[in-house]
């Protein structure tokens, strides 16, 4: 069933790719544009110029047809080019028949057969064709009655019945009127099947929309239509013809920069309608599909697969060359100019895919470089797909550089290219710095200020490369040629790329000092209360040589509090809010440690008290807060483990955990 299923599949596709090439044809082809040139060639009067009207309307009707041809269900399909190739059969065995009339003539032997060697050589192998054919004809109709698709065998049968030379030629002119009228009878039983088959597409599609609406009726054509794999295979199609056609008219080798000039132009002849256009954006956007999903493959194996990220399919590629080529009116360009105007949108559709490249890596790289693994096959290929992307963009901006002026819209385009480099370039200096810490076999001291200063130093050399960008596009505005486009780009790259990069990174250095001021704020635990503590981190899970102690008694390494501090201002055991004041408090080792509680990390605070006059739902809990202090230390010390009562924070009795 599998197989049956993609050989569906394939035909599904291949057979409507002749609807869109004949789109494609019709579409370059301008019949007013064809008869005006004919009517300014010719002095007189040209007959074919009388027909104008009759190609318009047969123009309109090749449209209707392909539409047709393109949106029929696959078992019509398959049967109307069954229909094609039949009568394609019974053109070749009426060219067999005539050649073999032509031969005979041209020998002038009218008498037996097999008197004459050559004469029966002819014979037995136009027999053998034509017998074919009438099978094939039988097959591909689905019938028994072979008669039906064998008239081009009489002028075989009258040469072997020895009629004369002069009578085969009538008689295989007959043979060919008369198939030639078989067809015209099974179009004419025909001819209301289209209409009966249209009239039922238009029920079915009227109960499409009526129950599921226009816009599941659109999903609904696109999913049976695969329209994205068939634009992307017609555009393949017609770009192997383009270089066929190229290379078998050329007889001397070519260069290497020769090639790339055809492979640019190529391009461009196959992209100057919009049919072709779409196949083009469909093709590219598969393409980045492929080149992202060996990349996953390369970092990841086939545990990529298992996890897939559905941010990353290609089609933002696609969708930033439609854009492009819709704004600068790619098809409306002559080839050179569209060639050329290809080569930089192309370096923006790269440029994009190793965007996307670089966000698969950079949490792969990070990850192998905090997790330890001890895997070299791993880290090479993280860090060998790192190196590519901090050299390939580089030298596509060379390479750029060496073809076209600089202006500001090719600064633009390289921007893109030299932030790209920069980000992998951080990167590396993160991972640098977490094998540095492997290698040592122990934390080193500060590395969370090291790497937030590394991604800082980065982010502030991207934020200048794009404030230099939006200068020079200042520049050439006011003192050069101003367009409103111009100022629309610079408007746009000014906000995105340098007041959204300096609002983030403000904001963010924000949340790191005001982490730093809590953290500095918070006690330091001591050696005592670290022994009675007698317990790890309860954020990294590592050993505590050295804590913070939180409001609500619990103890965290101050770098991984300060980490927890970036994203919320609560306790990571609790969630209570550390509401601590913004000048730094001394040590608590010259503090008793019986004036300092702890919890153990994982066991929670004891619920807050609620204050005087306050109420709880339960009127047992009411009572319980209206008894005496001293009921209430007597009930914790039995029904706890508490060695001790010491006071609490707040006024209430706290217990003194052992160990």
């Amino acid at each position: 069933m599998a197989v049956k299923e993609r050989v569906e599949a394939v035909l599904n596709v291949g057979l409507r790719i002749p609807s869109i090439m004949l789109l494609e044809v019709l579409y370059r082809w301008d019949v007013s544009s064809f008869f005006q040139k004919i009517q300014r060639s010719s002095l007189n009067n040209n007959p074919l110029f009388q027909y104008k009207y009759l190609a318009l309307y047969l123009h309109y009707v090749g449209y209707i047809l392909s539409l047709v041809l393109l949106t029929l269900p696959r078992q019509h399909l398959v049967q109307l080019y069954l229909y094609v190739l039949t009568a394609l059969l019974l053109f070749a065995g009426h060219q067999i028949s005539r050649d073999y009339v032509r031969s005979e003539l041209e020998s002038g032997y009218e008498g037996p057969l097999y008197l004459e060697p050559l004469s029966i050589n002819r014979f037995t192998t136009a027999l053998i064709c034509q017998l074919v054919v009438c099978t094939l004809c039988s097959c591909v109709m689905q019938t028994k009655r072979i008669w039906l698709f064998s008239a081009h065998l009489l002028p075989l049968v009258a040469r072997l019945c020895l009629v004369p030379l002069e009578t085969i030629v009538f008689v295989n002119r007959f043979a060919m009127i008369f198939t030639g009228l078989e067809v015209i009878y099974f179009l004419a039983s025909n001819l209301l099947v289209p209409f009966n088959l249209a009239k039922t597409a238009y029920r079915e599609l009227a109960q499409v929309v009526e129950v599921y609406g226009l816009l599941a009726l659109g999903m609904s054509l696109w999913n049976q239509l695969v329209l994205p794999v068939l634009f992307m295979c017609f555009w393949l199609v017609l770009f192997a013809l383009q270089i066929y056609t190229y290379f078998s008219t050329r007889d001397q080798p070519t260069s290497r920069e020769r090639l790339l000039f055809l492979f640019l132009t190529s391009i461009a002849e196959c992209c100057c309608t919009p049919y072709s256009l779409l196949g083009l954006v469909f093709t590219v956007s598969f393409v980045a599909l492929g080149v992202l999903t060996l990349c996953k493959f390369y970092l990841q194996g086939y545990r990529a697969f298992m996890n897939d990220n559905t941010m990353h399919r290609g089609m933002t590629e696609g969708i930033t060359l439609l854009i492009l080529a819709v704004q600068t009116g790619l098809i409306e360009l002559q080839v050179i100019h569209r060639a050329f105007l290809l080569s930089i949108i192309l370096f923006i559709v790269v440029a994009s895919i190793l965007q996307s490249m670089l966000e698969i890596a950079d949490p792969i790289v990070l990850a192998l470089g905090a997790s330890r693994d001890k895997s070299l096959w791993k880290h090479f290929r993280a860090v060998s797909l790192c190196l590519f992307l901090l050299v390939f963009p580089a030298y596509m901006s060379y390479m750029i550089c060496q073809f076209f002026h600089m202006d500001f819209w090719l600064l633009i385009i390289i921007s893109s290219s030299i932030l790209t480099s920069l980000q992998v370039l951080g990167t590396l200096l993160i991972y640098v710095l977490f094998m540095v810490e492997e290698f040592r076999k122990a934390p080193v001291e500060n590395m969370d200020d090291v790497i937030y200063w590394v991604n800082g130093t980065y982010r502030l050399l991207e934020f200048l490369v794009a404030l230099c960008v939006v200068a020079y596009g200042v520049s050439e505005t006011v003192f050069g040629e101003w367009t409103v486009m111009g100022s629309t780009i610079v408007l746009i790259h000014s906000y995105y790329n340098v007041w959204l990069r300096a609002q983030l990174g403000w904001q963010s250095f924000l949340l790191r000092r005001d982490a730093v001021n809590k953290i500095k704020s918070l006690p330091t635990a001591s050696h005592q209360q670290l022994q009675q503590h007698n317990d790890i981190c309860s954020i990294c899970y590592q050993d505590m040589t050295s804590a913070v102690i939180t409001p609500c008694s619990h103890l965290f390494h101050a770098s991984c509090l300060k980490k927890w501090l970036y994203v919320q201002e609560t306790c990571p055991l609790c969630h209570s809010q550390l509401k601590v004041s913004s000048q730094p408090s001394s040590s608590t080792e010259d503090t008793p440690p019986q004036e300092m509680p702890l919890q153990p990390a994982g066991v929670l605070d004891p619920p807050q008290h609620p204050t005087p006059g306050s109420t709880l739902q339960d009127p047992k809990q009411n009572d319980a807060i209206q008894a005496p202090a001293s009921e209430l230390t007597d009930e914790l010390q039995e029904n706890s483990d508490c060695k001790e009562m010491v006071p609490g924070d707040y006024g209430f009795p706290s217990c003194s955990f052992s160990g």
